[in-house]
């Protein structure tokens, strides 16, 4: 066991090392051994959108959270869990506009792992979050509290 301040991290997280480790070398031999399991691989990887919402989705339903010690804070002490509210709704470009209030914080609209954050043309300040199911753009954002790949909850704050 490995302690965190007073906390202890539970052998589990050994396991789910372990387990993570030998599938990456039971592809690495694939890849090496098998001309056609590489080529496939090569193709998935390069050619095609990586879903890196459903790899954590389905992480966590076999091995558990991905951080080991989540469990082992207070879940009840919310530092913001806010649902979205908007004055109007329109359509725009390949989206749908909702118009908030000036220095809204805006919270996520569902869980799901930051994939872009910078300037897009015609969209400003720019954070992308993807879910196991759809990519959702927060645009026109002044100040931004989020880093790239940060796993995001719904209703945690995304920036204003």
């Amino acid at each position: 066991m490995i302690l965190l301040g007073d906390k202890m991290i539970k052998k589990s997280s050994f396991y789910k090392f372990l387990i993570c480790t030998i599938l990456t070398l039971v592809c690495l031999i694939l890849v090496k051994s098998n001309n056609s399991f590489k080529t496939n691989l090569y193709k998935y990887l390069y050619t095609d959108n990586i879903s890196f919402a459903k790899i954590n989705e389905v992480y966590k339903k076999y091995l558990g959270s991905s951080i080991p010690f989540l469990n082992y804070f207070n879940k009840t002490d919310k530092v913001f869990n806010e649902t979205l509210k908007y004055n109007d709704v329109s359509l725009y470009k390949n989206g749908v506009n909702l118009f908030v209030d000036e220095d809204y914080l805006v919270p996520a609209i569902k869980d799901g792992i930051v994939s872009f954050i910078g300037e897009k043309e015609g969209y400003g300040n720019t954070v992308i979050i993807e879910s196991s199911d759809v990519c959702i753009w927060y645009s026109n954002l002044e100040n931004i509290n989020l880093s790239m790949y940060d796993y995001v909850s719904k209703g945690s704050l995304v920036g204003n």
